[in-house]
């Protein structure tokens, strides 16, 4: 079976939207907090899920020992000897540390293991956090109970096939950013969406903040060393106002067209959902960006399915496509994506 992971509360909308990308396949709930279908022809894009678990099965820890065996098992007998790999541990059940502290046993228990067994294999780990690569292989355990897991092994080309359904955090959960000197607590999600993308804003880019007033994604790219064109009806906070490397533009953030293409767009405007959608279509298609990082609000739940939009008609202009609800969103969606000639299959 394929799994995904979603927090307790967006479930059911991660249902909802699973069902809409595979209309007639059985959706189950095998833990709370996990859905799973029996088979996926291409993975699909979910926004409300917070990991996804390809190849899954659910996996007896009757003891420490016994579930690091079973990973090792999993490793040395499923992935190949050259292949980078990386390994998710964490915890998705009760409130307390425990299941936390089992998880790290169980690791040390893992590499206990591997010194003996096949020493080099721990020399080609790729330690949580990093950016994704071709050629490697993602293993998850997530504990839904003491003596429980979803355990997901996805071989190189599997990996390759999900790569934009895989966080590179343990069951995706991104540890939110803090900045006191930025305007906002806003700067966070852009950071965020870095980390999911693989790619950061680089010293010399070139980038466009819509709807960017007080300032907090165009501080963000502003310490990256990039070189913010700054576009909203009300003005930034006074010192991004002027910094050598902003421009502000009091205007439309909907009507604004940069004179040639750029590194970025970014955009947090609060807008309705199908003027978001629209608009990050819009950039890529007349290729004005080579990245984007658009957040989607909603007001309430109703127009959740409206993302659909989003998978169809960006994706397939797009080498790379990512849709979450962020750690760091509330009642907001983000897409990711790199605008690029080797367009991916539109999600379903």
């Amino acid at each position: 079976m394929h799994a995904w992971w979603t927090e307790p509360d967006c479930l059911p909308h991660a249902a909802e939207e699973l069902r809409r990308a595979m209309p007639g396949a059985p959706v189950a709930v095998v833990e709370e907090g996990f859905l799973a279908v029996p088979a996926a022809p291409s993975p699909p894009a979910l926004a409300f899920a917070r990991q996804a678990l390809p190849n899954a099965r659910l996996a007896p820890v009757p003891s420490i020992r016994a579930a690091a065996e079973a990973i090792a098992t999993d490793l040395l007998e499923a992935i190949p000897d050259t292949a980078p790999w990386r390994l998710h541990l964490a915890s998705c059940y009760g409130a307390g540390r425990a299941g936390e502290n089992r998880c790290r046993l169980i690791d040390e228990a893992v590499v206990e293991i591997l010194r003996r067994r096949r020493r080099q294999r721990i020399r080609i780990r790729i330690p949580d956090g990093a950016a994704p690569r071709d050629g490697e292989a993602w293993l998850q355990w997530l504990l839904v109970a003491p003596d429980r897991a979803i355990a997901s092994v996805a071989e190189p080309a599997m990996a390759r096939a999900w790569r934009h359904a895989l966080v590179p955090y343990p069951a995706g959960r991104i540890p939110v950013a803090s900045d006191k000197s930025a305007p906002s607590r806003a700067f966070a999600k852009l950071a965020e969406a870095e980390l999911r993308l693989g790619q950061s804003i680089l010293p010399g880019e070139v980038v466009v903040d819509l709807g960017a007033s007080p300032g907090s994604w165009t501080y963000w790219a502003m310490q990256r060393g990039a070189r913010v064109t700054s576009v909203d009806r009300s003005p930034l906070r006074h010192d991004l106002m002027n910094h050598g490397h902003v421009e502000f533009v009091q205007g439309d953030a909907f009507r604004f067209k940069p004179t040639a293409p750029v590194d970025w767009l970014v955009c947090d405007v609060i807008a309705a959902p199908r003027r978001s959608i629209d608009l990050a279509i819009q950039w890529a298609r007349q290729g004005w960006a080579r990245r984007l990082v658009v957040t989607v609000k909603f007001k309430g739940v109703a127009e959740y399915a409206l993302l659909d939009e989003l998978k169809s008609g960006l994706a397939p202009l797009c080498s790379e496509f990512r849709l979450a609800r962020l750690c760091a969103n509330r009642n907001e969606a983000c897409v990711m994506a790199v605008v690029g000639s080797s367009p991916t299959p539109a999600p379903t």
